[in-house]
């Protein structure tokens, strides 16, 4: 049987399911948020073992009328590969922990909750309710429209909102930095590095462990680094990457250029040259770690996620996530020559730009 349009009804029922899909996604956030707030990674963590059903709602104290609703929660959980559901205890259902979810207990050291806070938080979430109206304006962003300034301003003027995002960053980088210990080569011959955008100094601080006689600068904004103190070999310098960055062996621009449109970023990458250039001479490198798009050889997932940050920097900055295609356009018009991008993690790669 067709419909009016021509579709056949097999069509418009998957069509369906793709809409409803998405329209209910944002419960996959809000059921992540959840049981941080209820702490069950803490939980399941704690008890050292699979929890069963009832002990876990035994401990959380949830009504009896709610148990079947909390069973729902971690079986939607344990679909999306938060939680791993076995049979233990005479055939009661109980759970684990899988990678995903360890990446929430609070004393893991290598715990994302920190992020997951700061991109749910209420006041910043809700700025995407104004996506109609950022597409109308040329150069707002969707903070711009909602809160009244852009993020970076916003994060100046509220201390406890600059202090989530800095740990946020912080703890993203701590996961990253897994991948970055294994890239020596990357580092090796260097004197001098600039951390651009380095916040409290995670990168910087591992790259100084691994590579003691390499003097690290992290440059931010002077909100982030203001109450910072470094070492022999690393130093924060309170700055702005469009007007001047220190000079160096090398420029590290981690998670940076996905902020900007391309225009800003040809300003931040001609200032990375002419800081490595100067150099006593040596040829110097920028160290870009970003996003590739490239969704011929991605896994579906992979590249869905990227697809995702993409649409939020294009929402939030005005910046994007760029294929080769677009890396290779960028770095030509801003002077640079040559480079290499090699994968780091599971969506990031490391791109190594020389001029």
């Amino acid at each position: 049987m067709a419909s009016s349009n021509g579709r056949k009804a097999t069509e418009i029922f998957q069509g369906q399911a793709i809409l409803y899909r998405c329209m209910f996604a944002f419960l996959d956030s809000m059921c992540l948020k959840s049981i941080i707030e209820l702490g069950i990674p803490d939980i399941i963590h704690k008890h050292g073992q699979p929890i069963t059903l009832s002990e876990l709602v035994s401990i959380l104290n949830v009504p009896p009328a709610r148990v079947g609703h909390v069973q729902s929660l971690m079986r939607y959980l344990a679909h999306h590969g938060f939680f791993e559901r076995l049979r233990i205890h005479l055939e009661k259902e109980s759970y684990a922990l899988t990678a995903a979810s360890e990446l929430l207990v609070k004393s893991s050291e290598l715990c994302l909750t920190p992020m997951v806070e700061k991109v749910l938080d209420p006041t910043l979430s809700a700025s995407f309710h104004q996506m109609k109206k950022w597409v109308y304006e040329e150069d707002l962003s969707v903070f711009d429209i909602s809160l009244g300034c852009s993020l970076w301003d916003f994060l100046n003027k509220n201390p406890s909102y600059n202090e989530l995002f800095n740990e946020a960053m912080t703890r993203d980088s701590q996961v990253s930095n897994l991948a970055l210990r294994d890239c020596k080569l990357v580092f090796e011959g260097l004197e001098s590095i600039v951390d651009v955008g380095g916040g409290t100094g995670a990168t910087a601080k591992m790259i100084c462990e691994a590579f003691p006689d390499l003097k690290c600068v992290v440059l931010d904004r002077p909100r982030v680094v203001e109450n910072l103190s470094g070492n022999n070999n690393l130093t924060y310098v309170a700055g702005d990457m469009f007007k001047t960055i220190p000079k160096a062996d090398a420029v590290l621009l981690k998670w940076i250029l996905h902020d900007w449109a391309d225009k800003d970023c040809r300003k931040i990458l001609e200032n990375c040259k002419e800081a490595i250039s100067s150099n006593n001479g040596k040829r110097g490198k920028i160290i870009v770690i970003d996003m590739v798009i490239n969704e011929k050889q991605d896994e579906q997932k992979i590249t869905e996620l990227k697809l995702l940050w993409d649409v939020s920097m294009a929402c939030a900055f005005n910046g994007k996530e760029r294929n080769e295609e677009e890396w290779n356009k960028l770095f030509m018009e801003a002077g640079l020559q040559d480079y290499k991008i090699s994968p780091l993690t599971g969506y990031l790669s490391l791109i190594e730009i020389y001029p």
